[in-house]
């Protein structure tokens, strides 16, 4: 059964839209969103609904509210089983009820579970979260808000427990009736050099003499037929930061809310060290799959996923170093492969590879990426060719928390490289699979910036990575500190490194300097780079804004 994001009947009929607006804070590297959709029942009967909307796998909800005539309700945290039955006791004796809850087979789609709305009832469905945000190749910090109504996923057929996958509009966005607006503050400590948008702007207004802040807002009446984009430059990007945000007190002392929290950035500006030329067993692996028949997106009608990926792929083939070994994969309800085993890179071998590439098509069905990383990973290793995975799929994965189990548990024989092919395609299986394995992920949605993307993650797979990575503190009295973010392991020149902690103790009354130290060796050299920061540094964030905590994926 097919189904669109936003808010739905029980029949997969849209429940009216009538306004969107969009709240956004950006200190840094972190967004804060705030986002409010008004919806009407316009029927002559009851409707149970429900909402769908996608989230970026580094993204963390913190609040969910919803406004019914007038009154609201606000979600809270509790045991699974016990909330849906307490949600189906309120249904059945007809009161509003609500229910949210992360879908099982992956983080970055939430379903809320609205209740019975009745005729002429008006909704405002209120949800806040925070996401830490991309860089691109040309150090440009990346904002993306999806078009929430972009009809991307439907319930999956494929297991019980999954709710919802990709699938081909059953609207055009344009003739949707409604508009979007949105505000956006900007800031940072180092200065902002430029923003830029894909969508017409109000101008842009800046504030202080270093411009540390800017205010941007989009022009009215947009209507919201694409995903918006910002990208920001700052001023000086590769400056360490730290923000310190205050706790909640009155919550229960053992609560990671009661005490303040501290996030430190660091993007270090790592020299690129010329990599062995004839290093590494480069295997690819590309989605087949019928949903990559589909366009990229709403505004790319006339380039298809399959032909975005084979560029890529194709353009990838022919930047290889010369003697090195490759394969190829195709995958989609079965696999097969170019060649019995990796063979070595050469000028014929390329040629052959890049006639059959244009030759592949969306013809294999489901899409089953479990048993053929399974086949590369039992393969031989080859002596001096350290094994790297390229990955280019859209994401409708059956089970993307046993792709990402699979792909760490053999992390420390390969790294692997994603590319996510179109709008939609799973951020929670793409940026994981390479962050368990030491890899970068890419999200490709447009020529605009696809070939320096597929370059950029093949550099990084020639590259050393940063080694033997550490953060120390140095805080004042009678403060400690306590590591809440799993701990990374590599950096690639152009990576950044964002680690979360908990401050527990007393910050001081008056302005005290501490200071976070970051270590790490990069071809047998050692680095170090500090962030000096004073308590008053606490005033950095909202306070009505909760940091968002990295997860570990091999956790559920």
């Amino acid at each position: 059964m097919v189904r669109a994001c936003g808010l739905l009947t029980g029949q997969d009929k849209p429940v009216a839209l009538k306004s969107i607006s969009v709240m956004l804070s950006i200190n840094e590297f972190v967004a804060g969103v705030s986002a409010t959709l008004n919806y009407e029942n316009e029927e002559k009967v009851p409707l149970e609904a429900f909402f769908v909307f996608p989230m970026d796998e580094d993204s963390a909800v913190f609040t969910f509210e919803a406004l019914v005539d007038g009154k609201k309700i606000v979600a809270e945290l509790q045991d699974k089983i016990k909330a849906h039955s307490k949600y189906e006791d309120a249904l059945a004796q007809g009161y509003q009820a609500y229910l949210l809850e992360e879908d099982a087979c992956s983080r970055d789609v939430f379903r809320c579970n609205v209740g019975n709305l009745q005729p002429g009832s008006k909704v405002a469905l209120t949800l806040r979260y925070v996401q830490e945000l991309p860089l691109e190749a040309d150090g440009a910090l990346r904002y993306v808000l999806p078009a929430i109504l972009n009809p991307r996923y439907h319930l999956s057929d494929r297991t019980e427990d999954s709710c919802l996958d990709m699938k081909t509009p059953i609207v055009a966005l344009e003739d949707l009736p409604y508009t979007l607006s949105m505000d956006a503050t900007i800031t940072s400590q180092h200065g902002i050099e430029r923003v830029q948008s894909n969508c017409p702007l109000h101008p842009i207004l800046y504030h202080g003499n270093d411009k540390t802040s800017a205010q941007v807002s989009l022009a009215e009446g947009h209507k919201f037929d694409q995903d918006v984009e910002f990208l920001i430059y700052y001023s000086e990007v590769h400056s360490p930061s730290v923000a310190v945000e205050m706790g909640m007190p009155d919550m229960n002392p053992d609560s990671l809310m009661g005490d303040p929290c501290a996030m430190v950035s660091f993007y270090p500006d790592i020299p690129e060290i010329e990599a062995s030329t004839a290093c590494g067993e480069f295997v690819f692996l590309m989605d087949r799959s019928g949903s990559m028949q589909c366009p990229m997106g709403k505004q790319d009608r006339t380039q298809l996923r399959i032909d975005a990926a084979k560029e890529t792929l194709i353009l990838l083939l022919k930047s290889l170093p010369m003697g090195c070994y490759f394969n190829i994969y195709g995958f989609g309800s079965s696999y097969e492969a170019f060649f019995l085993e990796s063979v070595k890179y050469t000028q014929k071998t390329m040629e052959e590879a890049v006639e059959r590439v244009k030759l592949m098509s969306a013809d294999l069905g489901g899409t089953e990426i479990l048993t053929p990383l399974q086949d590369i990973y039992r393969g031989p290793s080859i002596p001096g060719h350290p094994l790297q995975v390229f990955v280019f799929t859209d994401g409708e994965v059956t089970d993307t928390f046993s792709v990402i189990k699979e792909v760490k548990f053999n992390s420390k024989k390969h790294r692997c490289f994603s590319f996510g092919i179109g709008e939609g395609a799973s951020t929670s299986l793409i940026k994981n699979i390479a962050r368990v394995s030491g890899g970068t992920s890419e999200f490709i949605t447009g020529k605009d910036r696809m070939q320096s993307k597929a370059l950029r993650s093949l550099k990084r797979s020639l590259q050393s990575v940063v080694e033997d990575i550490s953060l120390s503190w140095d805080l004042p009295p009678d403060l400690s500190v306590s590591m809440i973010s799993p701990e990374q392991t590599v950096i690639f020149s152009g990576q950044r490194l964002i680690a979360y902690a908990q401050l527990t103790g007393i910050l001081p009354d008056t302005e005290a300097v501490g200071e976070v130290c970051l270590k790490y060796k990069f071809q047998g050299k050692s680095f170090e780079e500090k962030s000096h920061h004073s308590s008053s540094c606490r005033k950095v964030l909202n306070p009505n804004q909760r940091l968002g905590l990295q997860r570990d994926p091999s956790k559920r």
